[in-house]
């Protein structure tokens, strides 16, 4: 049985945990393919808010097996703390497991991503500082410690005691910062972390293929989103991995044709945070009320996001570098007082009309929208359960992100809630 990817389509905090709880429920697996805890998801059950950061959205249905892939870059700490934050909450974490190849975020890894950030000054780039970038640049030097490490205290210690070496080198010397002792690393994680953590580790590529070989239901589940995609993205303001749709095959362990669905994730507006181009910004009252109606504070860091009008361009370059198959739209309540909406349709750069992401970031940081305007509706659409309850203005508004994009709009969110989702096709 194919696989199903959820994938953001902007810069991230789209809603895509929404969405993949709104259908985990009729999955068997849901696996995170990508990120780290630098990406947070927000669910909405029965009045309850669960805020999760490496957990699969998947963990509230206890029929499912939630897999963290080995693409993943791995807090222990954060994790071993998060699922017990849901245990507190009356939530089943014994279907969860972690795959023995993805790589452990380490107190080093923290501390030179906050002191590299702290000297680029005005050129940082708005990294969270949780050590994320840091752990892939090691994955990819080859000297990372993978979350099956701990499992043997003697290639552990190996491990940690040539990488310290470099590492507080680099700390003392650039960063005239103390050095980390590697005893005390290794007796957390070995002596605390690893006893706890150590049943749920796992061969989470085997699990994965075991189900589809059974013909079971298999969600791979991204973080962050499309334009922070390391390859694809504004860099460099970008994540550290591939949060694309390519990048579950990566991360997960699976090849293309076992996926046979892929639901881009939007916002009905548009958001991000921290530095980096931003060609539809609103920096008005307009843009200041899409923060506030939207609460638009990051899950994790609680920063404040940045907002503006829905933006095509970037949605019609997301639906071909993920082979998007269709479109969640959430958030379309967050419009509903406004008097006209605003959706760029292209850019205009040194006098052209550009009607595709220019490739050159010179060009991106003053590429000027092109918009077209759409009357706002002035009705409170959160209670809609079907599109003949949506305004006849939404519906249009709609229509046109879609028609724009050239891929249906099969949902659309109306609220934080997983019943507050109005099914338009599929």
């Amino acid at each position: 049985m194919p696989g199903m990817i959820i994938v953001g389509t902007q810069w991230g905090d789209e809603g895509k945990g929404k969405l993949t709880d709104l259908l985990a429920g009729d999955m068997d697996v849901v696996v995170r393919y990508q990120g780290g805890h630098n990406a947070g998801h927000t669910i909405v059950v029965e009045g309850q808010s669960f805020a999760v950061q490496l957990v699969p959205s998947g963990i509230l249905h206890p029929g499912t097996l939630n897999l963290i892939g080995n693409g993943v870059v791995v807090d222990p700490q954060v994790l071993l703390d998060e699922l017990t934050m849901l245990e507190n909450r009356g939530i089943d974490t014994t279907n969860l497991l972690v795959s023995g190849n993805a790589h452990l975020i380490l107190p080093y890894h923290q501390e030179l991503d906050m002191m590299a950030e702290r000297y680029l000054g005005n050129n940082k780039l708005g990294t969270t500082k949780r050590g994320i970038g840091p752990t892939y640049a090691d994955k990819a030097a080859r000297v990372g410690i993978r979350v099956q490490d701990l499992l043997d205290p003697k290639i552990f210690r190996q491990k940690l005691d040539v990488v310290l070496k470099e590492k507080n080198a680099i700390l003392a010397k650039v960063y005239n910062r103390l050095p980390l002792s590697a005893d005390d690393i290794a007796d957390r994680y070995l002596d605390e972390i690893a006893p706890r953590l150590a049943p749920r580790i796992a061969d989470t590529v085997n699990a994965v293929h075991t189900a589809l070989e059974a013909g079971k239901q298999v969600m791979f589940e991204g973080a962050q989103a499309t334009f922070l995609d390391l390859d694809h993205g504004t860099y460099p303001f970008v994540t550290s991995s591939n949060p694309v749709a390519g990048g579950a095959c990566v991360g997960a362990g699976v090849g293309p044709l076992h996926i046979d669905r892929i639901i881009g994730v939007a916002k009905a507006y548009l958001t991000r945070v921290g530095a980096g181009p931003f060609p539809s910004e609103l920096t008005d009252e307009i843009g200041d009320l899409l923060i506030d109606r939207g609460h638009e504070y990051g899950t994790n860091t609680g920063r404040r996001r940045r907002a503006g009008w829905y933006d095509a361009v970037m949605l019609r370059h997301a639906v071909r570098l993920n082979s998007l198959s269709e479109i969640f739209l959430t958030k379309l309540d967050v419009l509903d007082t406004l008097d006209v909406l605003k959706v760029c349709v292209a850019y205009e750069i040194d006098g052209e009309r550009v009607d595709h992401m220019p490739y050159h970031q010179s060009q991106l940081h003053k590429a000027v929208p092109v918009y077209e305007e759409f009357p706002g509706w002035h009705s409170d659409c959160s209670g809609a359960t079907t599109l003949d309850e949506l305004p006849p203005a939404a519906r249009a508004y709609v229509q046109f992100l879609s028609d724009q994009a050239g891929v249906p709009v099969s949902y659309v969110g109306v609220g934080p809630g997983r019943l507050q989702t109005v099914r338009v096709a599929g």
